[in-house]
């Protein structure tokens, strides 16, 4: 029996195209036969050029009042008419988009993570770590976010900064739970027991090994929550207890435009269009993106 030469006996394996550059082409090709999803993404790209463009795109300045136009309709030299005191509806809008934005960007900072990592910890390591993380998580869960948040913005004082950390208080624990159940999936994985076996310690493998694979998951969840982080922030902006007057907050905007609302319908009807519009677009970008990313459609391409 004559033995192959090293070089003549080897056969290349095939080169496995990376994950994310699969799931990078599912979302293009998926947001390309899904008009709704599409749109979302639309939305979301006016949000963020109208928040780093507003100072190009107002046409007055958002706080400057103007008390001999007051609650001016729809106009050519308003777009959206003027508030109670003067100012210009649109403009405030395009500057609200940027809290709207800084909102978004600063919980999605804090819930990701924080969620990640309650998630796969306790779905790792099970038994009493298990349960004392996810008892903690069932009790954030166990109350209305809305009034969660309420809870932590009194104790902490009225202000944009404090509502930004009310809110990531209390939107990680749907991210926990999601991590978890993910995680309890993976760990018993042959591929996790060889990285046991090779002396990898815990930290490694869930960050190394569980953490990118609960990451699709964590991302399609955490665009579906968004929605909920902006009625949210503009239910705290209503309220009283989120971003203070001057700043043009959409929540805040439509509070003090409730009080004309029935003669100066557009104090409300635009503030609250924005408000619909964004959430609406977190919604069904969230929709293509679980559709995209499902696992068994990523290997029927």
């Amino acid at each position: 029996m004559t033995m192959l030469d090293d070089t003549s006996g080897q056969t290349s394996a095939p080169r496995q195209t990376p994950q994310a550059l699969i799931a990078a082409r599912n979302i293009a090709v998926f947001l390309a036969k899904a008009p709704p999803s599409a749109f979302g993404l639309i939305v979301l790209a006016v949000l963020i050029l109208s928040a780093l463009f507003a100072p190009l795109l107002a046409t007055h300045d958002p706080y400057v009042q103007d008390l001999q136009n007051t609650l001016q309709a729809p106009s050519a030299a308003h777009f959206f008419g003027t508030d109670e005191l003067g100012r210009d509806i649109y403009s405030r809008l395009l500057y609200g988009s940027r809290i709207t934005l800084t909102i978004i960007g600063l919980v999605s900072i804090v819930v990701g993570p924080i969620g990640l990592f309650v998630g796969t910890v306790a779905g790792y390591f099970g038994g009493k770590v298990d349960i004392v993380l996810m008892r903690l998580t069932d009790i954030f869960l166990s109350f209305p976010s809305l009034i969660l948040s309420l809870a932590f913005v009194a104790a902490l004082g009225p202000s944009l900064n404090n509502a930004i950390v009310a809110i990531s208080l209390t939107a990680w624990p749907p991210i926990a739970r999601l991590a978890r159940a993910e995680t309890l999936t993976f760990r018993q994985a042959d591929y996790i027991a060889a990285a046991r076996l090779q002396g990898a310690s815990a930290t490694r493998i869930i960050w190394r090994s569980i953490v990118p694979m609960c990451m699709p998951s964590v991302l399609i969840r955490l665009t579906l929550n968004m929605a909920t982080v902006i009625l949210t922030a503009a239910g705290l902006g209503f309220l009283g207890l989120g971003a203070q007057p001057p700043l043009p907050e959409w929540g805040a905007m439509i509070a003090t435009g409730r009080r004309y609302m029935i003669d100066s319908w557009w104090l409300v009807t635009f503030p609250g269009l924005a408000i619909l519009s964004v959430s609406l677009a977190f919604n069904l970008l969230g929709d293509g993106l679980r559709d995209a990313l499902d696992p068994k459609q990523m290997n029927r391409r």
